[in-house]
């Protein structure tokens, strides 16, 4: 039996707090209602680890990447957007748990393509142990989510649980191949590319297994499958490419100890940001000559003085400024879409939280 609390009473705002306060003590009830699901989703989910053999090379290793915990935006948005809609906890932790294995399978896996050095302030899985042992990993992960989405046949009803594995299986191939476009955008060093080429890539490489699935698999748990799930589908991919474009402008200016990754690593990596494709279209043909032979050679080949050109770069033609700008605008877009995604959930708690969960996002410093 999976372990759940009941779902958070309706909840309203006094009236009597300044904007700024309400602000603060939204951000703060947000940021507790989100390591509250997580850390529930991650209790659930260390339950489904086998506990045979073997230990050291794969069950050790999969509760050890699971015990540096990340925000948990995937499951919350599940359970929030179920119990929003009418349903509980423990109809959508089965499908919650699936989705953040997958979440983490991913990470493990994106860590040795793009060569990164930290996750979650920690060496990445394949710098401690190997390509081969990480690799073996981050497969285990993604067989462990399917015993996790067949939980549902008995929590859900075969029917609406094969519903939702068609789901998680679209999930998975728009990720991959989001995946493939940056993979192949850097290997090929692609520079012809517009805003929108990287709003594809965004929608497809984060927005539809970070936002929008959640939010429609949540959905249909909370409606017994009564609802159209497409109208989420506008609303998570504003939120994802907020998400993203935060993602990447933390990436540059973020602090290493609260981001948990490797600064300036997406131009170490090749990856073609926001602020990447902005550069390109505002820059000379010498400095776009010239960016061209830093982005042309691997990684290992790069050196700090070519990464940190880049940077000066990106401030010279105030390309992190236009990232900033597009992520306000998507904010405030996602805030307008949610009231057409959500207009038929009733106030409560877990509405609240969806909708706070997007200036929270656009604003996170980690």
């Amino acid at each position: 039996m999976w372990d759940y609390p009941a779902c958070p009473p309706a909840t309203s705002a006094s009236s009597s707090r300044s904007v700024t306060g309400r602000a603060e003590t939204a951000a703060v009830g947000t940021e507790r209602q989100l390591a509250q699901y997580r850390d529930l989703t991650y209790r659930a989910l260390l339950g489904q680890l086998p506990t045979r053999e073997p230990r050291r090379y794969l069950y050790d290793l999969i509760s050890g990447q699971l015990s540096h915990v990340g925000k948990g935006l995937r499951p919350a948005l599940c359970i929030a957007t179920c119990c929003a809609l009418g349903g509980s906890i423990e109809q959508a932790l089965p499908s919650a748990v699936s989705i953040e294995l997958l979440h983490n399978a991913f990470l493990v896996h994106d860590d040795i393509e793009d060569g990164s050095l930290y996750r979650r302030n920690r060496a990445t899985l394949y710098i401690e142990q190997g390509v081969p042992i990480a690799v073996n990993v981050g497969d285990a992960m993604n067989a462990i989510s399917i015993g996790s989405l067949t939980e549902n046949i008995r929590v859900l009803g075969a029917e609406l649980a094969y519903r939702i594995f068609h789901e998680a299986q679209h999930l998975i191939l728009q990720s991959v191949e989001g995946q493939a476009l940056e993979l192949g955008w850097t290997r090929d060093n692609i520079f012809e590319l517009t805003e929108d080429d990287y709003l594809r890539l965004v929608l497809k490489k984060t927005c539809w297994y970070t936002c929008i699935h959640p939010c429609r698999i949540g959905a249909l748990i909370g409606t017994a499958g009564a609802i159209d799930a497409d109208r989420f589908n506008l609303f998570g991919f504003l939120l994802g490419a907020a998400f993203q474009i935060q993602d990447d402008i933390l990436n540059l200016v973020g602090d290493r100890t609260q981001y948990g990754k490797e600064i300036l690593g997406d131009i170490w990596e090749g990856k073609r940001t926001l602020m990447l494709v902005h550069t390109l279209r505002q820059c000379t043909a010498d400095e776009r000559e010239q960016l061209g032979r830093v982005f042309s050679v691997a990684r290992e080949r790069r050196t700090e003085q070519d990464v940190k050109w880049v940077f000066r770069l990106f401030e010279r033609y105030a390309s992190i400024d236009f990232a900033r700008a597009t992520l306000q605008q998507m904010v405030q877009a996602a805030l307008d879409e949610f009231d057409v995604a959500y207009r038929d959930a009733a106030p409560s708690a877990d509405r609240d939280f969806i909708r706070e969960l997007i200036p929270f996002l656009g604003e996170r410093d980690v």
